[in-house]
């Protein structure tokens, strides 16, 4: 069990994550819309190959977006399990999630076991 520090220690280390991707998510999806401006008042003369650029472009932006929602989805339910007393458990075995791991990745909800069975799947 966690100290009720441990637990706002925890929990202020989480939220700050959580602002920090909010944070880069925001300018990133500000310099996407910039880019696509950029992009579609700009494709006179284009030839294949600049089209494709732009789609690779447009693929990873796409990307990047996503997986920074994916993220900010991870830390808030970290967040959650705190206030709700799961987090630092295995959602799959309920076993305790080792700290180093947690250290390491503070999101995590399996234990290293099940995110190997997980992995292998």
């Amino acid at each position: 069990m966690r100290s009720e520090s441990e637990q706002a220690e925890l929990r202020a280390a989480l939220k700050e994550r959580l602002d920090e991707l909010v944070e880069e998510q925001q300018r990133y999806t500000d310099s996407i819309t910039l880019a696509q401006r950029e992009r579609l008042s700009d494709t006179a003369g284009d030839d294949q190959i600049d089209s494709g650029s732009k789609t690779v472009e447009h693929e990873h932006e796409v990307a990047v977006a996503g997986s920074l929602s994916e993220r900010i989805r991870q830390v808030s339910h970290a967040l959650e399990r705190l206030d709700e007393g799961g987090y630092g458990f295995c959602e799959k075995c309920g076993n305790p999630i080792p700290a180093a791991r947690l250290a390491a990745f503070p999101s995590a909800t399996l234990c290293v076991s099940c995110k190997q069975l997980e992995e292998r799947r």
